[in-house]
């Protein structure tokens, strides 16, 4: 059995600067980790690896340090890395996004699951998953909480769906997005890292996929744009009060009512 996990790169701040003419966020040189969603994608292949034998690969698309994800992931269990990466990439909305890895899992080879984290921590659009596997034409099942049975041929899952959970099989090759209470992510091994320190994966751009039209990809292939985006202003003054208690509560709710909070 194959199984290919999608995992993304995100800020690791809320501290991030945008460009003000794509309304995109500018990731070089930004603090970046691995999706929080992503660590349950992970942890759920490795899971049923350990149950199936299976062979797992992750996969990431972004700029050239999205590396250190995949390393992060070697940290965890054993699984191969790929990553696309491509400048004509940039300014992916989801669609554009969900394209490019569906060419890039064309390129590998269509395994038998597709596993995805529930959403990213930047986007929140919790999109991408289930347009990947209508461009790879398989069914897909997402806010998955719980893998009930599993054989050659499919799975049973638990899916956590608005006022009502929902028990489904899926046949393979299929994607499921999982929710973050599936299972609870190991940490990375120290013993791993010292014994898998350089460890190779692959890297493909647009020219080594199917589709080389440039503008099914980025900003020409999205067919959605930000017209504005902007980082939230913050405000920092603050007031000191003194009095006795009853002074201070009296002076807090009248506060508090001015600003309309009661």
């Amino acid at each position: 059995m194959n199984i290919i996990v999608c995992i993304k790169q995100v800020p690791g701040t809320s501290d991030v600067k945008i460009d003000e003419k794509t309304g995109s966020l500018i990731r070089d040189g930004m603090d970046a980790k691995m999706n929080p969603y992503d660590l349950y994608a992970l942890e759920t292949a490795l899971q049923i690896g350990q149950e199936t034998e299976a062979h797992v690969t992750v996969l990431s698309m972004g700029p050239p340090q999205v590396k250190e994800i995949i390393q992060e992931a070697f940290l965890m269990g054993d699984v191969d890395g790929v990553i696309l990466t491509d400048r004509r990439l940039a300014g992916a909305d989801c669609l554009a996004t969900s394209y490019a890895i569906s060419q890039c899992i064309q390129k590998i080879g269509l395994p038998d699951l597709i596993i995805c984290g529930k959403q990213t921590t930047d986007g929140d659009t919790a999109q991408v998953g289930a347009e990947i596997a209508e461009f790879l034409h398989i069914p897909h099942i997402t806010n998955v909480l719980k893998i009930e049975e599993m054989n050659a041929n499919g799975m049973i899952v638990e899916a956590d769906l608005p006022g009502m959970l929902q028990r489904s099989e899926i046949r393979f090759p299929a994607l499921i997005t999982v929710e973050k209470d599936i299972y609870q992510p190991r940490l990375p091994s120290f013993t791993r890292k010292k014994r898998l320190a350089g460890q190779p994966m692959q890297v493909f751009s647009v020219q080594d996929l199917a589709d080389h039209d440039e503008n099914h990809y980025g900003l020409n292939g999205s067919p959605t744009q930000v017209m504005r985006i902007f980082p939230p202003e913050t405000d920092t003054t603050s007031e000191v009060w003194e009095g006795s208690s009853q002074d201070l509560a009296e002076k807090l709710f009248c506060a508090l009512q001015e600003r309309k909070f009661i």
